[in-house]
């Protein structure tokens, strides 16, 4: 029996992809690109699963957009490999941005192959001026007791 999946962070949202062809570069590895790629894709899933899908947003005529993204690669991901992706907001004072951290981890040997941090400002979409945050967005896009915590203590 293996033992449970750890992450940096307490209570991840978490999805899991499996490398393919595409996401394979000249070296025969997961193309670094390939990994922003997937940040994006964990944490659009995540402000689905927080109540703000794309289509709300688009409602609303609110988003996030990236204005910072630091990456550390420790390890390759091959063809074939399946990962989780891990985030969660953590805590940040502002109110109109919001800051994100990832963790991207090989299941079949539970290594760690990168770790993100990805700052977002809040634009109107329809000017992509930056912008307050709607009550939606203040109400959701909020860390966890258990991550702010966690983040204190570092």
């Amino acid at each position: 029996m293996t033992a449970p999946e750890q992450f940096d962070l307490p209570l991840p949202h978490v999805i899991e992809l499996t490398v393919g062809a595409p996401d394979i570069d000249a070296y025969d590895h997961v193309n670094n690109a390939v990994y922003v790629t997937w940040c994006d894709r964990s944490a659009w899933e995540h402000s689905a699963a927080l109540g703000l899908p794309i289509e709300r947003c688009l409602e609303l005529d609110r988003g996030m957009a990236v204005v910072r993204t630091v990456i550390e690669y420790l390890r390759p991901a091959l063809l074939g490999d399946v990962v989780h992706v891990a985030t969660w907001i953590v805590p940040v004072e502002s109110r109109l941005r919001v800051r994100r951290r990832f963790q991207v981890k090989r299941m079949a040997d539970d290594e760690t192959l990168a770790r993100a941090e990805i700052e977002y400002v809040c634009i109107e979409l329809s000017s992509g001026k930056p912008t307050r945050w709607p009550p939606e967005f203040r109400e959701r896009y909020v860390s966890l007791p258990e991550v702010a915590a966690r983040e204190a203590l570092s």
